[in-house]
């Protein structure tokens, strides 16, 4: 069969799945299956057809207004270079880089003795000597008595302002992040499965909510508040990043390389744009976190360790100063908007409830650097929904009065600029598995962007407007039939 026919005939299926999706009301733009038995026929062909699905929706690079934000996904795109080359230089600052984890401390939802047997998922740690002594487990114990200000939960803590469940300073080892990369490492099947279930199913703010695709799939009649909407932004885009990484550095079993893997992006991202957009989405918060707590920055000491040529400090400072600029115009989010309901207290409550759920979710992977990388990037978020949703200018400050339980630590802070990391390098790695589809499938990439451009348009008219949508469905909807015709026509002259 010719790859036009299949490039258009997946079009066709795509833009199906699309208008299900627009056809009930979601703005968010859940995943929702085809669950129409032609629609489910089709999907067999494919598969038989072709040994991985073609994903046209790899051309559509998101344009406009970011949804639930100040901000448009061009102003990203426009600094996300310039905003990765200056985080990539500050986090080789041991402020940044070194992190203390207790990567063992168990799983407390379910019994969990697998462990990941591939030599990629085991980590090396740092002996403690290599640690500023400020950040030493002693120090940290002396200055930070867990036991009479943090909430204990079976053996974990958190503060009441904490949207996820802290590291214990006097257990856990070091680690080097800029030794330790996010990527493929041959933890799959039930495994990484179960872990995705347990935060989609068990951290839902509707009980009657089931877990299709990256997002819950809700009942017809759920009407969504924007703080349940920001959430699954934040779980989705965590999820998407997270695959973007593992696809970017993957491991070819037959030449032994690292490389990117077009296909495994197609599959877990590219094919839903909207996995994509709140990747953006998820940007922009970390940036406005960031922005918020700009003024305060001075108080922390950056450079402790740093070691090497005043032109080295002088880098350093300047590359913090532009992650600031950038942030402050980038992250464009009025928090204000959330938790200000009569229910806001409670709301905001249950918020932070399932968040933590999802951060102590994270000890139950069986691979300890998928594991870290979890932990490290829930923490990062949790501490940008703090600065934003819980705390007031006052407790940004170190004052003499300033309670443990409010000030944002050294640790927060590295895991919130090492997550925006994760999240600026997902954009770019967007980019790049683009550029390869275009070099991998030119003739297909050129006749299908008029299709794939009215698909976006059309989806778009469909979450906002009835009109638009009848009229653009009925178009393409014709060169779909065509599409599909062909296509079967090709498989019966097969048969014969």
């Amino acid at each position: 069969m010719p790859r036009r026919g299949l490039a258009h005939t997946l079009v066709f299926s795509n833009l199906a799945q699309y208008l299900v999706t627009a056809a009930r009301g979601n703005s968010e733009g859940l995943m929702l299956p085809l669950s129409n038995d032609n629609s489910a026929t089709v999907q067999a062909i494919f598969k038989a057809e072709a040994q991985e699905p073609i994903a046209i929706t790899c051309l559509d690079k998101p344009a406009g207004p970011i949804d639930a934000t100040l901000c448009n996904y061009e102003t990203v795109e426009s600094a996300n270079n310039e905003l990765h080359d200056h985080l990539s230089y500050l986090l080789r600052l041991p402020f940044f880089k070194f992190l203390q984890i207790d990567l063992y401390r168990g799983c407390p939802f379910w019994e969990d003795d697998a462990t990941c047997t591939e030599s990629t998922c085991s980590i090396p740690n740092v002996d403690e000597s290599e640690i500023p002594e400020e950040w030493r487990m002693d120090a940290l114990s002396k200055v930070n008595p867990v036991a009479n200000t943090y909430h204990e939960l079976g053996g974990c803590y958190y503060r009441d302002s904490d949207f996820c469940i802290l590291e214990d300073p006097q257990l856990g080892d070091f680690y080097d992040l800029t030794t330790i990369p996010e990527r493929y490492t041959g933890y799959t099947g039930n495994g990484p499965r179960q872990i995705w279930r347990a935060i989609y199913e068990e951290n839902c703010f509707n009980p009657r909510s089931t877990t299709v695709g990256i997002l819950p799939q809700k009942a017809e009649s759920d009407q969504t508040c924007l703080e349940e909407q920001v959430y699954n932004k934040i779980i989705s885009g965590l999820h998407a990043s997270i695959s973007t990484h593992i696809c970017l550095d993957y491991l070819n079993q037959t030449t032994g390389e690292w490389g990117p893997n077009l296909q495994c992006y197609l599959g877990r991202v590219a094919s839903h744009p909207e996995r994509l957009e709140y990747i953006y989405f998820n940007t922009v918060l970390l940036l406005r976190a960031i922005a918020r707590i700009t003024s305060h920055l001075e108080q922390y000491d950056f450079y402790l360790g740093v070691a090497g040529a005043d032109d080295d400090l002088n880098e350093a400072k300047r590359s913090l100063g532009r992650v600031v600029e950038i942030a402050k115009q980038v992250g464009k989010f009025n928090e204000s908007w959330m938790f200000s309901g009569a229910d806001a207290i409670s709301l905001r409550e249950d918020f932070k409830s399932h968040f933590r759920n999802v951060s102590r979710i994270m000890d139950c992977i069986d691979c300890d650097q998928c594991r870290l990388w979890g932990k490290v990037q829930t923490t990062g978020v949790a501490t940008a929904m703090k600065i934003l949703f819980e705390l007031d200018e006052n407790s940004f400050s170190f004052h003499t009065n300033s309670s443990l339980d409010t000030v944002i630590q050294r640790s927060e802070l590295a895991t919130l600029f090492n997550t925006l990391n994760r999240f600026s390098e997902s954009i770019q790695a967007a980019n790049r598995f683009r550029e390869m589809w275009l070099e991998d499938y030119p003739s297909e990439s050129d006749e299908s962007l008029g299709i794939q451009s009215g698909i976006g348009t059309i989806y778009r008219y469909c979450k906002d407007s009835a009109v638009g949508c009848v009229g653009g469905v009925a178009r393409l909807w014709t060169k779909g039939l065509k599409s599909l015709e062909t296509f079967t026509r090709g498989l019966d002259k097969a048969e014969l």
